[in-house]
């Protein structure tokens, strides 16, 4: 009987190490790339088609639901412009935006209970101030992005993924220079206390590959000065997943930089994909991002990313290192189901995708429109979206929206604010009529109506978020017209002498668009600026400070703390006066052999 037992053991050990051995031989190592040399496209294996949708299942009885929230497309964060700052750097003039800034933080979108049965449900609170600066009568309006998506049934699409990444010789700068500071004016190297980019990337990859689901399929595109295929697109299941990370952590930067090729590579693995409206089809473009002007045109980078997007092929793009070009991508986040993040090291960036890769990869609502019906106000300025230019006296454009973190109590980036300009022969007691229209990813469109009215006090506020919106709001614009004020004297040729502290408080709060400088002065600069504050906007952060403390003090809000870090470095720096004087010529060569 022993022995019996004995070889039933055996028997039963062998067939299971024979069934790992034939499971283990159905994982393929399809890395193809080669640094040696370049390689031929590969030809793309066949496809399932089995499908599965996202699904908003009802309720169970008795259940209480936790409902997810929505954001806006385009920035999911302003680290570019903060790690700018600790370095010693002035940062670019995209490298901070509304919607970006807000998706640092949560809000409160004044929607009481568990109302919202829809895909999304806008719900408006109101607001009334003095402005601290101009002392003239504000009006605002915020719109809370609800979803009645219960956090627990929310489940991503499949997904046909391809990962393009920068191996370019740029990518072997460190994170904290600017890589064209060494082909330039010779500066100071911080170099050698951070990593290269190209680690950073490789490791935020891997880090991203490990979200991936069986069923998902996966692709990865390498570009320098030319493009090549590293990994056809296919299922995640069948991939040896260790040779592949080991793949990915080995790639060193090399050679040129062809950012179109690289795009045109990944749009090519997209041919044999179906259109199917319950699958996600997506581009992760990861890069340090200096492309130029060039890049715009229709057959290039960011032009190809538009087109892409009307094909139902999604991008995200991932920055890496201080010096990488938000002004550019700014752009292209302005596509329909285009965002983008920028990394701040590895592990960070690790972290932010065990809580959102599902969400940074799942568009829910597209084209959102907000019309404003009232004799009494129309839109001044829009914060939040980046197509706040679309957006001018009665309505409001939104191409994205993407699920968001909701806590219970408040929403991640989850408002847009409106600042409304109230007309001089209008009525006390008028009110406005808000109608909103939107689609969900299989096309169906959907509309919203409500009414809403300005409270008769002097200064109010409906609820914490629209105080919170305000007050970020107000950070985000003194910045930006203070990168377009001290950026008009770093690399540019433009006449222009630094107002008075008095000058710069007055039109501090207003919209940067309309600053005068903003439409001539150049973002597209490559070279580093040194970080300076001149006098003015130092005694303008001096007391914008006391406000915003005071303001933070009312929220209770330990989050809000990142802003006060900032001005609190802007402050310390050395006051430095700048006159800019255009008629003095100026060597900007960069070559050095």
């Amino acid at each position: 009987m022993k022995r019996l037992l004995f070889i039933t053991i055996i028997l039963n050990l062998t067939i299971l190490s024979a069934m790992s051995k034939r499971a283990d031989e159905k994982l393929v190592d399809d890395w193809e790339y080669n640094a040696t040399s370049p390689l031929n496209d590969s030809k793309i294996k066949s496809m399932s088609r089995s499908f599965s949708p996202m699904v908003i299942p009802a309720p169970k009885v008795g259940y209480r639901s936790k409902k997810m929230g929505l954001s806006v497309g385009g920035a999911k964060d302003t680290n570019n412009f903060k790690e700018n700052i600790e370095n010693g750097y002035l940062p670019k003039l995209e490298s901070i935006t509304y919607e970006g800034q807000f998706y640092n933080h949560y809000f409160d979108t004044g929607l009481k209970g568990d109302k919202c049965k829809e895909l999304f449900c806008p719900s408006y609170s109101t607001a009334k101030r003095k402005n601290i600066f101009s002392n003239r009568e504000e009006y605002f309006l915020s719109v809370g992005l609800n979803s009645g998506i219960d956090e627990k049934d929310f489940k991503r699409k499949k997904l046909n993924l391809v990962v393009v990444l920068d191996i370019s010789g740029s990518m072997n700068s460190s994170f904290n220079s600017y890589y064209y500071d060494k082909v330039g004016n010779k500066v100071e190297s911080k170099e050698t206390s951070t990593k290269q980019k190209m680690q950073i990337a490789n490791e935020s990859i891997v880090a991203m590959l490990g979200h991936l689901k069986d069923d998902d399929r996966v692709g990865v595109v390498l570009f320098d000065h030319n493009a090549y295929l590293a990994k056809p697109l296919n299922l995640v299941s069948t991939s040896d997943k260790k040779a592949i990370r080991d793949h990915i952590l080995e790639l060193k930067s090399r050679g040129g930089t062809n950012w179109s090729a690289g795009y045109k590579k990944a749009l090519k693995l997209f041919d044999e994909v179906k259109e199917n409206y319950s699958y996600e089809n997506r581009i992760i473009f990861l890069t340090d991002a200096m492309p130029n002007r060039g890049e715009l045109s229709k057959n290039k980078l960011f032009g190809m990313a538009k087109e892409a997007s009307s094909r139902g092929i999604h991008t995200t793009f991932i920055g890496i290192g201080v010096d990488f070009n938000n002004d550019l991508v700014e752009y292209v986040s302005k596509t329909k189901g285009a965002n983008y993040f920028s990394v701040h090291s590895s592990k960070s960036f690790s972290k932010l995708l065990d809580k959102e890769f599902d969400y940074m990869v799942t568009p829910l609502v597209y084209d959102l429109e907000l019309k404003l019906n009232s004799g009494s106000y129309s839109i001044a300025g829009v914060y939040g979206s980046p197509d706040a230019q679309l957006s001018t006296g009665r309505v409001m454009k939104v191409n994205t929206l993407f699920p968001s973190h909701n806590d219970g109590e408040a929403t991640k980036g989850g408002v847009v604010l409106l600042k409304l300009k109230r007309e001089s022969n209008s009525s006390k007691d008028s009110d406005i009529s808000l109608e909103v229209s939107y689609r969900d990813i299989d096309g169906k469109e959907y509309q919203n109506k409500q009414r809403v009215e300005f409270s008769k006090k002097d200064e109010y506020y409906d609820n914490s978020g629209i105080l919170k919106s305000i007050l970020v709001s107000d950070y985000v614009t003194i910045m930006k017209n203070w990168l377009i004020d001290t950026r008009a004297g770093c690399n540019d040729k433009v006449k222009w002498v630094m107002e008075s502290p008095i000058a710069i408080m007055k039109r501090s709060m207003d919209y940067p668009q309309k600053h005068p400088l903003y439409p001539i002065v150049s973002t597209w600069e490559r070279k580093s600026c040194k970080l300076q504050v001149s006098s003015g906007y130092k005694k303008l952060f001096e007391k914008f400070k006391k406000f915003y403390v005071k303001e933070m003090s009312i929220l209770k809000d330990d989050s809000l703390k990142r802003e006060l870090t900032t001005i609190d470095t802007l402050l310390k720096q050395k006051s430095v006066d700048i006159v800019v004087d255009s008629n003095k010529s100026k060597d900007d060569w960069q070559f050095k052999q």
